[in-house]
């Protein structure tokens, strides 16, 4: 650094600010310090400035399944944000989110000298470890449900879901059927409390419950009890995935969408504007999930006031799998 302040005429703290992205330096003289930084092929030594600073300028981020479409888009918003901010991100993807497993890696992310760490939980048994991690380490929660004992950032689930399900009550369907996730999944079950909580509102019948496992080999199987019931018109779905095999189900049987029956899913994957027809979804922002998760992590790292909870609000996407009730 001695050598790039020598070179561009400056001081030494005049090249901190300029490598720190300062505002407080004007543009002539930023200009200087780039191009000797360039000229001396200069590259800041992070160990040396963690030791000098105390910060690594490196995040952690545990996360147990990244091959469903939820988990890894939260993945990567929380890397899209972090690297904006001037952050490293490290990523551990372990085989479970069991207590024992979660504690261990918040620990070895913690001696390898990472300023903080987000853990993506969606599954409720992942509840025990968050309530065991150290109280003076930096850890944001991301999708842990309403109990959560740390700061948590999350989707609002629950009205996502209940605008799906208002969506299709006000095209004059009687009652909605629900095609929900998983048991263990905090997301699975905030969409059956807002599909619930919809059609109570509304005065319709709650119907049973069906569930699948995420996957369009789930949706499809689902498909035979819905084929069954001559009377359902309208299914949201948890996920697109599920969607999707539902619809190729119904496409066999010859049950046209939305005629004979509307269907709705959940996450506006980037393929579900071109099923067949076009899926009507409930879009989630991640990105902007990212943007908040890394915003309390960054509080509690330096110390200052931070919310314990923040919610990204979701989207109804209207398409063509949707429409007016069958008389």
């Amino acid at each position: 650094m001695a050598d790039v302040a020598r070179v561009a005429g400056v001081s030494h703290q005049t090249v901190s600010r300029v490598l720190h992205d300062s505002p407080n330096v004007r543009g002539e003289t930023r200009e200087r310090v780039l191009k000797a930084i360039r000229q001396l092929d200069y590259r800041p030594n992070s160990m040396a400035r963690a030791l000098a600073t105390g910060r690594s300028k490196t995040l952690g981020v545990v996360s147990s399944d990244t091959t469903f479409y939820g988990p890894a888009s939260t993945l990567l918003g929380i890397q899209h944000a972090a690297h904006e901010a001037g952050y490293a991100v490290s990523v551990a993807s372990v085989r479970s989110l069991s207590r024992s497993i979660v504690l261990d890696t918040v620990q070895k992310f913690r001696d390898q000298g990472v300023d903080g760490v987000a853990v993506i939980a969606p599954l409720r048994s992942c509840a025990d470890a968050l309530r065991q991690l150290p109280p003076d380490f930096a850890v944001v929660a991301v999708e842990a449900g309403s109990t959560a004992s740390i700061p948590v950032a999350t989707v609002d689930q629950r009205a996502g879901a209940a605008a799906a399900t208002r969506h299709l009550l006000n095209l004059g369907h009687k009652t909605v059927w629900h095609v929900g996730g998983p048991v263990d999944w905090q997301e699975a079950q905030e969409r059956i409390l807002g599909w619930q909580s919809a059609l109570e509102a509304a005065g319709a019948k709650v119907p049973p419950l069906l569930r699948g496992d995420w996957t369009p080999r789930a949706g499809y199987e689902v498909g035979e009890a819905i084929l069954g019931d001559p009377a359902i018109t309208a299914v949201f779905v948890a996920n697109d995935q599920m969607a999707l095999g539902l619809l190729r189900r119904l496409h066999e049987a010859g049950r046209q969408v939305p005629h004979d029956i509307s269907v709705v899913g959940f996450d506006d994957i980037p393929e579900a504007a071109y099923f067949t027809p076009p899926l009507t979804t409930v879009r989630q922002d991640f990105a902007e999930l990212g943007r908040r998760c890394l915003g309390i992590l960054l509080a509690r790292i330096e110390g200052g006031a931070q919310p314990t909870r923040v919610v990204v609000p979701t989207e109804l996407v209207a398409r063509d799998s949707t429409g007016v009730a069958r008389r």
